[in-house]
């Protein structure tokens, strides 16, 4: 059983998408959109491969810090000179508080130079998975003025409303691409941190695949909808002198079948 996400499967997906974006829409932004999504889905996959890979050079170059760090601290103990005799109990507290501060301070400092790798990484990732949030947003505002009833043609349009010149299939499918974009978004996002264990990183991956999710199902409804009146309109289109003989108990289920591209 496979356990992993390969990220080499992602990209082949966003680039097909964004073929078929560019081939039914080539006017619209939406297909420049597809073009940038092929482009965070190609740098997750390399960031997440540096990522994933030690820096050898900042790693050595912090364990001779480190290292330093011990040295002077051990050499400056052994050489100060210290008497018994001359120290009273008080003496010995104030020295014994004075080198367990010390040793809390150098302590930090070396917490602070070994993670100093994990926090670059985790400042990189972050930029690149906000880069991802704010494109989710953007596929959400493409596809906010895309209403169902728009296709209806109900009422006259204002110089303020929004171009509606999508039949009720281009519209079914723009929403489908905005889905599908929107899944994309979160499967690339999951690449940062398959092999990169922070926490940040990951609660923020899990804020991404919560607002993906939830924008998806918001374009869900509106294509369900599209359906349902899609079916609307092929049953009012049945003659009326044509009688459909069921048998008794029995209920026609009606298939509105989509030919996706």
């Amino acid at each position: 059983m496979n356990r992993t996400l390969q990220s080499e499967s992602i990209l082949p997906n966003v680039k097909m998408l964004h073929n078929r974006i560019k081939e039914r829409f080539p006017e619209r932004n939406l297909s420049r959109i597809g073009n940038e999504l092929y482009i965070a889905a190609f740098e997750a996959q390399e960031q997440a491969r540096l990522i994933s890979k030690p820096n050898i050079l900042l790693r050595v170059g912090i364990f001779i810090l480190v290292s330093l760090i011990i040295i002077l601290s051990i050499s400056a103990l052994f050489n100060v000179d210290i008497s018994i005799q001359d120290f009273g109990f008080m003496d010995l507290v104030t020295l014994f508080e004075s080198l367990i501060n010390d040793l809390i301070f150098v302590g930090a400092g070396i917490f602070f130079l070994v993670s100093i790798e994990n926090r670059i990484k985790r400042k990189q990732t972050l930029e690149k998975l906000n880069e991802l949030r704010v494109m989710a947003h953007i596929i959400d505002m493409h596809q906010l003025t895309k209403e169902p009833e728009t296709v209806l043609r109900r009422g006259l349009d204002t110089k303020s409303s929004p171009e509606r010149n999508l039949s009720m299939f281009e519209l079914s499918r723009y929403l489908d691409y905005c889905s599908e974009m929107l899944s994309l978004i979160g499967k690339s996002s999951v690449i940062y941190v398959q092999n990169f264990d922070d926490q940040v990183a990951l609660a923020t991956v899990n804020e991404i695949e919560a607002l993906t999710s939830g924008l998806s199902r918001k374009i869900w409804q509106k294509i369900m909808i599209i359906h349902q009146l899609e079916e609307s309109r092929r049953i009012d289109e049945i003659p009326k002198n044509i009688v459909c003989e069921l048998p008794p108990n029995n209920s026609l289920i009606c298939l509105n079948l989509f030919r996706f591209k």
